[in-house]
């Protein structure tokens, strides 16, 4: 594959960075070699963004020394940069919505925008659908997850945990009541929800901006079988019973 034709990235590594070390911009550089040596990618730029002030680490400098010690750090960088916009925020930021920050920051640049488009229904390409509104950082991330899911039930209260390295959600109901999901994290919206029982199937319903929403969840032998949906794009995920 030619430089040309591949896959354009843009890396981004979130952390205190308190101080910088030659190892955090040394990951950088392992990160894009390894994805060069595949063929499929072209690394564009690598961006470093320091943790918000109000993260309180114990011994955490303040933010405009951490980017001042960066910005020097770099200064023999041609593709690496510091981008203070996370310590400018009131507060803490979730990674989930750094990475929507920097997408939408870098969505006008044409050459971040020559992506690929699947062509299997994958969960990728479930994501992507112009339904779902879920930015590419955040497909990509999802599509390299695998997670695990922990269900717990007493009577017609349930509780269903999703977990992974990303970030972990938490969806807690009365089957056959509906409740006001928050969906913060995964496409920024709320949405009106029941879920109650057919026949053995759990059956989800989300009423909210887009059509036809929701997922259907049944035990098969040692698997677990979980079929997503919206606006009649369907996406299935397959897990195994842990021992």
């Amino acid at each position: 594959m030619s430089v040309k034709s591949r896959i354009p990235l843009i890396l981004l590594a979130c952390g205190s960075f308190n101080p910088i070390t030659n190892m955090h911009m040394r990951l950088f550089e392992l990160a894009r070699d390894h994805l060069h040596q595949t063929g499929r990618y072209q690394v564009i730029e690598g961006i470093m963004s320091p943790v918000n002030d109000d993260y309180r680490k114990k011994g955490l400098v303040s933010a405009r020394h951490r980017i001042a010690m960066a910005k020097l750090a770099l200064e023999t960088s041609d593709w690496i940069r510091v981008d203070p916009w996370e310590t400018e925020q009131e507060s803490w930021t979730e990674t989930v919505k750094v990475l929507r920050h920097h997408y939408n920051e870098l969505q006008s640049k044409k050459e971040f925008m020559k992506n690929k488009q699947p062509t299997e229904r994958s969960t990728e390409n479930f994501l992507s659908s112009q339904c779902s509104d879920v930015n590419v950082a955040v497909r990509k991330i999802a599509n390299l997850l695998k997670p695990d899911k922990e269900i717990f039930q007493n009577g017609d209260h349930m509780i269903i945990k999703t977990l992974s390295t990303f970030r972990n959600y938490i969806m807690e109901f009365d089957v056959g009541k509906e409740f006001e999901e928050d969906l913060a994290g995964v496409d920024d919206r709320k949405c009106m929800t029941t879920v109650s029982w057919d026949g053995d199937k759990l059956l989800c319903v989300q009423k909210g901006e887009k059509e036809d929403r929701g997922w259907t969840q049944w035990i098969e032998g040692d698997e677990m079988h979980l079929e997503i949906r919206v606006c009649g794009v369907k996406c299935k995920q397959v897990f195994k019973k842990v021992q």
